[in-house]
């Protein structure tokens, strides 16, 4: 496993690589909000030899954190992301991948599969934040953070974040070993400020689904059975809108990939020896 530094421009992204090239095609695992690449941690290794897997932490997130001056003109929307993932792509000199994407970055993978579809060989969607699953109760409480975080004492923006994640995990203990993971970019110089910019974009829902634009690709959806975010029937919802995707129920909260890695391994490993979809 090796990880680095790669320039975007005016933006700095950190990833990590594991696997080898073989006949297998790239990987790349996306985190959702507000983790990092260490989302994948328990993931990578499980996963099948033969395959280059690629993990980023997105721009203000684990090490790929903004700078100061960054954080009210980065754009941190779905499709800022997405522009920013298919950049590092090129970078890497990847042409195409299957995609997999948790919470929010599920949206990110098919905003990639319906802007750029050759890029997108495999789709995988894990505890999907989409306009189909748009997480209502969340975005409110997002909101009521913005609006009151002006007199906000210090050190509470951290402790919100902290409960919030506490929320997403079936058992809590399991948030002791990802905490200081996730929520270190928003410990920084400027971590407030930043933390404060992802709440606005995710208040900004994704664009709808069009299934009809989706590339006929293999698709899996992946659920933990106790998401107190998103809960089974809105993965229910979003495997309706995309009739050739496979739909499992895993053992969890919302950050699946951590609590199940084996069983969110084994169903993506299944994803990558899938035929192609006919049509």
């Amino acid at each position: 496993m090796r990880g680095e530094f790669v320039d975007l421009g005016e933006n700095r992204l950190y990833y990590y690589a594991a696997g080898t090239r073989g006949a297998g095609g790239p990987v790349l695992l996306l985190h959702g909000f507000p983790a990092s690449s260490f989302l994948w941690s328990a993931v990578v290794p499980r996963l099948p030899a033969g395959h280059r897997v690629i993990v980023p932490d997105l721009l203000g997130f684990g090490r790929s954190e903004l700078p100061r001056r960054g954080h009210t003109s980065a754009d941190l929307t779905v499709a800022g992301h997405a522009h920013r993932v298919t950049q590092l792509l090129d970078v890497l000199n990847v042409g195409e991948a299957c995609i997999v994407g948790h919470g929010f970055s599920a949206a990110v993978a098919l905003a990639i599969a319906i802007g750029q579809p050759n890029r997108v060989t495999r789709l995988c969607l894990v505890n999907a934040v989409t306009a189909a699953s748009w997480p209502a109760r969340e975005v409110r409480l997002a909101r009521a953070v913005i609006a009151c975080a002006p007199v906000l004492p210090p050190g509470q923006m951290m402790r919100l974040a902290r409960r919030a994640l506490r929320r997403g995990f079936a058992n809590p203990a399991q948030l002791a070993h990802s905490a200081d993971h996730y929520l270190r970019a928003f410990r920084s110089p400027g971590g407030r400020s930043l933390l404060l910019a992802h709440l606005r974009a995710l208040t900004r829902p994704p664009a709808p689904i069009s299934p009809s634009l989706l590339p006929a690709v293999p698709t899996s959806i992946i659920w933990g059975d106790r998401d107190r975010l998103l809960t089974v029937a809105s993965g229910h919802a979003l495997r309706m809108l995309i009739p050739q995707a496979t739909f499992d129920v895993v053992t969890g909260g919302h950050y699946t990939p951590e609590e199940s890695p084996a069983q969110v391994a084994t169903i993506v490993s299944h994803l990558l020896s899938a035929a192609p979809v006919r049509t």
